[in-house]
């Protein structure tokens, strides 16, 4: 982390006794009782996500994490991994491991314990029963998604529950993609119980796709912080973070996915930002980098994809709302292209097919489904490179 310059009502959501009350448009599942085969894959899912712990540790913000065994985490249950060839690759990759992260301990601030877990380890934060019922009370319009399928916001309809404040590449312009990049201010806007914002880049990958940035979820972290997230959409299967055995295989013994970061000011001199960067690398997949001196905390086995290649990239603005008025976006404003007072995205970069570095990215065309809520810029600087502003106040 670095510092730096230039109604409709409100939907309470409840676990008792196994009932969730869901909303009446059917975007969450209406109130039932579960069976005892229902509660029994729910028992399993759990113990899916929380293996035997070495140890269990906490974050300096109390986040309980357990430290399981790198070929033990959730990811390594996906029918994929059972490949004994694919298996011995992760090897190699949980040797070297070992080797670099002896004396690394980059991320080790966010723990109370200055370290993160044992060598060998890494931390998946532990779920209960009530997160994976609050999580499954999202119907399909509210998973993140790419905008490309999207249909400009007509006043007159029934309001849709997804917009959109992005700059992304053009279709049908041919284009094969190995990697792309952001670095994204951190901004904190307002969202009701049943809402979400987030500032991310979506990567897509044939029909499945991946979303890494920045989201303030209540009903993902049970709070109203800016969070990283990592969200994976692969094989008809979607989940955040290491929710499902569809999610990223974590690399690193002290990186939290999940971590809160401190927002920035509106109108200050400084900005907090991120910096996320993905790369393909053809022996073992996509690799997921994080930080100001980027680290590689994740990977995707390529084989989870029915392609090698990304086809499309936008970055910029993605709301939800199970409730009216949508959230905000970024500081809740519309951009006016100046960084002290707007959410934005900078130095975007992609990898070509050929491994080539273009920061330049000039096949960009500016998209908001709703231009009274949300609104975005593309434009160029020539000291922070390809920028895109974003945000608004939603349907006030």
């Amino acid at each position: 982390m670095e510092v730096r310059g230039p109604v409709i009502w409100m939907l309470l959501m409840c676990c008792i006794f196994g009932n969730i009350i869901g909303s009446h448009n059917n975007d969450f599942v209406e109130a039932k009782s579960f069976s005892k085969s229902e509660d029994l894959e729910i028992e399993k899912r759990l113990k899916t996500i929380n293996k035997p712990a070495v140890k269990v540790i906490k974050t300096i913000d109390g986040e309980i994490y357990g430290c399981v065994d790198f070929f033990k985490q959730p990811a390594f249950d996906h029918t994929s991994m059972k490949n004994p060839t694919y298996h011995n690759k992760m090897l190699s990759i949980w040797k070297g491991m070992r080797e670099t992260e002896t004396n690394n301990t980059a991320f080790g601030y966010l723990w109370e314990n200055g370290v993160g877990c044992p060598i060998g380890m890494v931390p998946i934060q532990r779920v209960t029963k009530e997160d994976l019922l609050r999580l499954d009370s999202f119907g399909d319009n509210h998973k993140p998604r790419g905008s490309w399928n999207t249909t400009t916001y007509d006043p007159n309809v029934v309001p849709h529950k997804h917009h959109f404040a992005v700059a992304r590449t053009k279709k049908n312009i041919g284009k094969r993609f190995n990697g792309v990049s952001m670095e994204v201010c951190i901004t904190a806007p307002k969202v009701k119980p049943a809402q979400w914002s987030s500032s991310r880049l979506h990567f897509q990958i044939g029909n499945g796709f991946l979303q890494v940035g920045l989201t303030v979820n209540p009903m993902l972290y049970e709070d109203k912080q800016p969070r990283t997230f990592v969200y994976t959409n692969s094989g008809g299967r979607s989940c955040f973070n290491n929710y499902c055995d569809a999610g990223m295989i974590v690399i690193r013994h002290d990186y939290p996915l999940g971590m809160a970061l401190p927002a920035s000011i509106r109108g200050a001199e400084t900005s907090n930002y991120a910096k996320f960067n993905v790369y393909k690398e053809v022996k073992y997949g996509w690799w997921l980098q994080y930080g100001v001196n980027p680290l590689v905390i994740g990977l995707w086995p390529e084989h989870r994809f029915q392609q090698s290649y990304g086809n499309y990239i936008e970055w910029g603005g993605e709301v939800s709302s199970a409730s009216l008025p949508s959230p905000q976006m970024g500081y809740g404003y519309f951009p006016i292209q100046e960084m002290s007072h707007d959410a934005y995205i900078e130095r975007i970069a992609v990898l070509d097919e050929k491994d080539n570095i273009d920061r330049n990215v000039d096949y960009l065309e500016d998209f908001s489904d709703d231009p009274q809520g949300y609104q975005v810029i593309d434009t160029q600087d020539l000291r922070y490179g390809h920028m895109i502003f974003y945000g608004g106040p939603g349907n006030i």
